[in-house]
């Protein structure tokens, strides 16, 4: 009997000082994001998800791990985590276009477009956000109202993205946006995140229209120009399930 209370004594004692060990809220959001920063989505999912239970009325881990869960390939668990994040804090709505990408690829394509109309109030010359919205009109409906009711764009000064933003308005072909990608002598970063963009965005053009083989070609080819922004994840999840399909 002795023996036995001594040893919960010792575990009692074992677990207020590992209790007094847990890392605060702030520790957990750092630990997320050096997980993130090094491509551990699973790690940074798993610390997100301790700083939620510790402070669950704080909307920013819950948008974070939208971004991780999406990262990792985890579409569903991304959108929850983005209507939770939205639900918590309102105001961020119009700004979230990460929610708009993560209900293209739910196939929630309705949503998705009003998430980019949202999305316009905040920032009007964003092609990205136009043609995503394009994306979701086109899969919902069809290419030719999705092209007939684009966001208007006047100036997005980022190369090529006004030649994409022709292309998806049929004023331009592909080629005109690849040519515009390598004019200027770019120098090698400059070059390669051109050629990420404009890869990208005509694979998905053509993924939009049912050409699935130029489509395919070009997203494999937009993930080998890698870039340190979430685009180049949202060219790597698509790559994934590309790959995926072709092993069934």
């Amino acid at each position: 009997m002795v023996r036995s209370a001594v040893a919960i004594t010792f575990l009692l004692l074992a677990a207020a000082r590992a209790n007094c060990q847990q890392p605060s809220f702030e520790d957990l959001l750092q630990q997320a994001t050096q997980a993130a920063q090094r491509g551990d989505h699973r790690q940074a999912i798993e610390r997100l998800t301790a700083a939620i239970k510790a402070n669950p009325q704080q909307p920013l881990p819950l948008y974070l791990r939208g971004r991780e869960h999406f990262r990792a390939g985890q579409v569903a668990e991304s959108v929850a985590d983005f209507d939770r994040y939205v639900g918590l804090l309102p105001s961020a709505e119009n700004q979230l276009w990460e929610r708009g990408i993560s209900y293209y690829y739910a196939g929630d394509y309705a949503k998705g477009a009003k998430q980019f109309e949202n999305y316009q109030k905040f920032h009007d010359q964003d092609v990205e956000n136009s043609a995503w919205r394009y994306l979701c009109v086109a899969r919902s409906e069809s290419v030719e109202k999705a092209q007939a009711n684009m966001l208007p764009i006047m100036s997005d000064p980022r190369v090529p993205m006004m030649q994409i933003y022709e292309l998806y308005r049929g004023k331009l072909k592909p080629e005109a946006v690849l040519d515009a990608a390598k004019d200027g002598n770019p120098d090698m970063n400059q070059l390669n995140q051109r050629l990420f963009y404009a890869k990208l965005y005509i694979g998905l053009w053509h993924e939009a229209a049912g050409r699935a083989d130029k489509a395919k070609e070009h997203i494999l080819e937009a993930e080998q120009h890698k870039i340190t922004h979430y685009m180049w994840d949202v060219a790597h999840v698509h790559a994934e399930r590309l790959r995926a399909a072709e092993k069934k």
